[in-house]
């Protein structure tokens, strides 16, 4: 008898697992040959409208497979829709006979989102094209703001597992063309008024938490705000990794986050951030930023062309963060500046980047107020008293200013623990000291006499490199041109350096006196910008020499 239940027991138990595994479906949705009424299991009995998507109810391993090279109308909105880790509910194109295009396009005009996933978990967008250009005449818009993809926790305890990967996002707009901002918003902090977003995760109920989420192979082009933005609050949205994603032409930063914990941000390219072209942008933004946030790693990224009368470097670190590091970067061409760290910020790095022609924006010219600088730190953070930064490490990072840019420096009195050493500072033409110049400026007075200051071995062009105003100085500089092989130029290879002799006389980076962690992953580098093995030679600037 026992034998005989044991054999029905484990039956049924493998039934129930035959039928989990089976119960996946696929749904085939075309917005001409398609109907509603269909069963949407076959492109012959496919499903027309995203209405139709968003009514489904969907589970672990289902594939909605938009046709290719069609246009949907309207938005995918799900709210409370969860996959699993081993079998995630994924969207993405399917190739349709006739497609002209491997992407299948949602125009959410008028839509608060093209996707909106709200308390979703474990879901999968891929190969998709969106775009949201303003709202239709007689609709109502009750949003603040119009986003190509928009991922929130507003219930649930936990959301994860969002992909989001080989996604063309552009044209996000909330208004119509033709509009003013007036003079004073982009004056503003983020910006006041209603605007199109690329892709935004956003929880701002601090006992929930978003975590595990990858954005990558996308595109973002053209959107009135920023492209990728990340919002949380005290670190709960944890575990994200961007890479490998091009942004252009935003009118805000490229890629921004607040209250974020443990990032990785790889291998993207923005440019123009905070571009002016469209009235209905807000015209300011650095590449990349990060405020209020603990463990950021940003690594080999571009960041070039920023543009904005304030902030607009190639990647800044807004007030109070923690060990966010930005390593093998190539910086060039940004309005507002190279290394940009605020107040109450602890341990955080600059190093092994290359920066060309950064911090060109004069402050008083074609509405600029606020000086472009190649290095700036401030102890800005917000309302509150002025503080730090703590323990900043700047160090193997090249520098370039062309003859025809004057490089700007900053460093105020309330830093506390700077090193700077192995730095190539070829500066062609003039230096100059100037005032940290945030909403609430650095007045320049109160006590000069910094803490803990590191400086040391860097290779300048020329003496004038480093203005005599400045309160610190290199106790052991090296003076001498690097031989750059193009100087000028749009390429890291460009600042490869033949002068040999003068870039091996590196020395050997070691913790600020009175800081005992230094950084996450240490001091000493493996690899150079170009990916070189180090194996322990110390060296001046990003690139070691030959």
């Amino acid at each position: 008898m026992t034998g005989k239940l044991f054999k029905i027991s484990v039956l049924h138990v493998l039934c129930m697992i035959m039928s989990w595994g089976g119960h996946a479906k696929d749904y085939y949705v075309h917005p001409t040959k398609g109907k509603d009424t269909n069963s949407g299991s076959s492109q012959s009995t496919a499903l027309q409208s995203l209405d139709k998507i968003n009514s489904l109810r969907l589970e672990a391993g289902d594939r909605v497979l938009l046709a290719a090279g069609e246009v949907f109308q309207g938005a995918i909105s799900l709210k409370g829709v969860k996959g699993t880790k081993q079998s995630p509910i994924v969207f993405h194109s399917f190739p349709w006979e006739g497609s002209k295009s491997d992407k299948a396009v949602i125009n959410a005009k008028s839509q608060d989102a093209g996707i909106l996933l709200k308390d979703c978990s474990w879901i999968s967008i891929k190969g998709l094209e969106i775009q949201a250009d303003g709202f239709d005449e007689g609709i109502e818009q009750n949003a603040k703001m119009r986003c190509g993809i928009l991922v929130t926790n507003q219930e649930a305890e936990k959301v994860q597992g969002i992909e989001i990967d080989n996604v063309f996002i552009h044209d996000v707009f909330f208004a119509n063309p033709g509009i003013s901002r007036g003079e004073n918003e982009i004056k503003t902090a983020n910006g006041t008024q209603a605007y199109g977003w690329g892709i935004r995760v956003i929880n701002s109920n601090p006992d929930l938490m978003i975590q595990e989420v990858k954005i990558s192979n996308c595109k973002v082009e053209n959107v009135a705000h920023t492209g990728i933005k990340l919002t949380g609050k005290n670190h709960n949205i944890q575990q994200v990794k961007i890479s490998n994603n091009e942004v252009s032409r935003p009118g805000g930063p490229g890629i921004q986050m607040s209250g974020v914990r443990f990032v990785h941000v790889l291998n993207n390219i923005v440019q123009y951030s905070g571009s002016p072209d469209d009235s209905r942008k807000w015209g300011r933004g650095s590449g990349l930023w990060t405020w209020g946030s603990s463990q950021v790693m940003i690594e080999h990224n571009q960041f070039m062309h920023a543009n904005g009368p304030a902030d607009s470097a190639g990647a800044h670190i807004d007030f109070n963060c923690d060990n966010v590091v930005m390593q093998y970067n190539f910086s060039a061409f940004n309005a507002g500046g190279f290394c940009e760290i605020l107040g109450n910020n602890f341990n955080c790095s600059y190093r092994f980047n290359i920066s060309v022609n950064d911090g060109h924006r004069d402050k008083g010219v074609a509405g600029a107020f606020q000086e472009g600088k190649i290095f700036w730190l401030s102890g800005y953070q917000g309302e509150k008293a002025r503080k730090g930064p703590i323990n900043s490490y700047f160090y193997n990072n090249t520098i370039y200013v062309s003859k025809d840019h004057t490089a700007k420096i900053a460093i105020e009195n309330n830093s506390s623990g700077i090193l700077i050493a192995n730095n190539i500072f070829c500066i062609e033409g003039e230096s100059k000291y100037v005032l940290g110049d945030q909403y609430n400026p650095d007045d320049g007075k109160g006590n000069v006499s910094l803490e803990n200051v590191t400086f040391e071995n860097n290779l300048f062009y020329d003496k004038n490199n480093w203005p005599k105003e400045a309160m610190i100085y290199d106790q052991s500089p090296i003076y001498g041109n690097p031989q750059f092989a193009n100087a000028g130029g749009e390429k890291p290879s460009d600042y490869i350096p033949s002068n040999t002799n003068l870039v091996k006389q590196g020395i050997e980076v070691k913790r600020i006196e009175g800081d005992p962690f230094g950084l996450v992953r240490g001091l000493q580098m493996k690899t150079d910008f170009l990916g070189q093995e180090i194996n322990g030679i110390n060296f001046i600037g990003a690139i070691k020499p030959e």
